[in-house]
């Protein structure tokens, strides 16, 4: 299924709107607690010190704090900062004001923010009010004291200070926090525009990349691209290339299956054209001598053999690429032993190796387990036997041995099937595990052989995630040198 690339916004202002939005709402609320903080603290304050002249009051005057005289007196004495002070009763009703001698004008208070408070907490207080009577704006405090020693009465000693620039500058929140508020939040965006421009590079390059891959176009500049150094670089520059050696590992395999069937073609149009001459001469001359009616079946049932060994050698390597997918053996899978799998081999072409002269050998552990499967196992050394047998013209010995080995720290088993016949030169050996391939090609077809056998070989050593090797024989001869994984 192709790959639609929607147009969508882009990452880099998604984020910068759901990050910036969310610190712009914190540094809103953050704002609004320290205001709301600091004008309590400065109220607080400013109460506190009217509350301490209530009580220093009440301390001062004792129980004749109802006393006209020794009230005026007081105050008269402790005019602070035109400090305006009133006794008021439980009542609400006003006993004494130091501005106001007429209180009977001055009405009830018991419902005044100031009274009502400290009549339910024992202090309160009631921020820029103007009074009824002065027409001033005033911070008002109330104390509530109840009766007792020699006063026979609660009262509530209520202190007010006019709203003077004094008092109203002392009272302005300091907005120096806003300042930093803000420029933190401009460091913040700008902090962050940075880095979401880095992930929206990388972000860019790789939708450009799903596209030149949906389009199926060329990738061979796009690693030279700059991008930034780090984590998202690498991840970014590792997908390219997992991308780009899988589409090379699919053309090399569409390349290798199209090879194949190309070269199958031509592997079985010579037997097939024998098998239609052989049998066009049969039906074409009736009175033919059975002697040569004979043999011409016997030759175009030999050529049939070919043909099916053919067929067969190439479901074997259909199979193996099948089954090479890449994924390490598991624990839970089959454990083979080798030992006898390379002990049946010999058995079964006990006869053939008899006929050209040529003696077994093996140096073998006592238990070779490996994780496979036995038939694809059994295949690799059944495969080098009768490469031997077909090709190794004037050997006397095949000798098969294996040895433990650790390879880049993987412990594995290494393998050698080695003769002492011709051997090939030197030039064929990077080429001889080729399908197809043959050294002496018109040889090869005489021996019967169909170019598939080493082919074969190497793909099943790789489906068990080992490698496989053409070596001489010191002396004479061919080895094929491959590893299969150790438990």
């Amino acid at each position: 299924m192709a790959i639609r690339l929607k147009s969508k916004s882009s990452f880099q202002s998604n984020m910068l709107i759901s990050i910036g939005g969310i610190f712009a709402i914190f540094a809103i609320c953050f704002g609004m607690y320290q205001f709301q903080r600091e004008k309590k603290y400065k109220t607080d304050l400013l109460h506190s010190r009217l509350q301490m002249f209530n009580y220093e009051l009440m301390h001062s005057l004792g129980d004749s704090i109802t006393s006209p005289h020794a009230f005026r007196e007081y105050m008269r004495q402790h005019n602070i900062n035109g400090v305006r002070a009133t006794i008021i009763g439980k009542d609400g009703h006003v006993i004494l004001d130091s501005q106001q001698r007429d209180t009977g004008k001055m009405g009830n208070h018991k419902y005044r923010e100031e009274i009502r408070k400290a009549m339910a907490y024992g202090n309160g207080y009631d921020i820029k009010r103007t009074s009824a009577y002065t027409n001033e704006t005033y911070f008002y405090s109330a104390t509530y004291l109840p009766a007792k020693g020699g006063r026979t009465r609660d009262i509530i000693i209520r202190s007010a200070i006019p709203y003077s620039a004094e008092i109203t500058e002392f009272l302005q929140v300091n907005n120096t926090y806003i300042y930093f508020t803000v420029a933190l939040t401009l460091l913040l965006g700008i902090a962050l525009y940075y880095n979401t421009s880095r992930i929206s590079r990388h972000i860019r390059y790789l939708r450009e990349f799903a596209a030149k891959a949906e389009g199926g176009e060329a990738f061979d500049n796009e690693l030279d691209r700059q991008l930034p150094d780090d984590e998202l670089g690498d991840i970014s520059h590792t997908i390219i290339n997992l991308y780009l050696k899988q589409r090379r590992s699919e053309e090399e395999k569409t390349r290798i299956k199209r090879q194949l069937t190309q070269n199958a073609a031509h592997e079985l149009k010579t037997p097939t054209a024998s098998i239609h001459g052989y049998l066009e001469s049969i039906l074409s001359n009736p009175n033919m001598p059975p002697e040569k009616r004979q043999h011409f079946l016997e030759r175009c049932y030999a050529q049939s053999e070919r043909m099916s060994k053919l067929l067969l050698d190439m479901a074997t390597l259909t199979k193996l690429d099948e089954k090479d997918d890449g994924k390490p053996w598991r624990p839970d899978e089959e454990m083979t032993d080798v030992r006898p799998l390379i002990e049946n081999v010999l058995e079964d072409t006990a006869l053939q190796l008899a006929e050209k002269g040529i003696t077994p050998q093996t140096e073998l552990p006592g238990m070779i387990l490996v994780p496979g499967d036995p038939t694809i196992i059994y295949s690799i050394f059944r495969n080098l036997v009768d490469n031997t047998i077909a090709y190794a013209t004037g050997a006397t010995m095949i000798r098969i041995t294996c040895h433990e080995k650790n390879i880049d720290n993987i412990p594995c088993y290494e393998f050698t099937v080695s003769d002492n016949g011709p051997g090939v030169a030197p030039t064929h050996l990077d080429r001889i595990f080729e399908r197809f391939y043959r050294v002496d090609k018109g040889r090869s077809r005489k021996l019967g052989g169909t170019g598939l056998g080493l082919a074969i070989v190497k793909n099943a050593v790789a489906t068990h995630h080992g490698t496989a090797k053409a070596e001489l024989t010191p002396g004479g001869g061919l080895t094929i040198v491959f590893t299969l994984a150790r438990r």
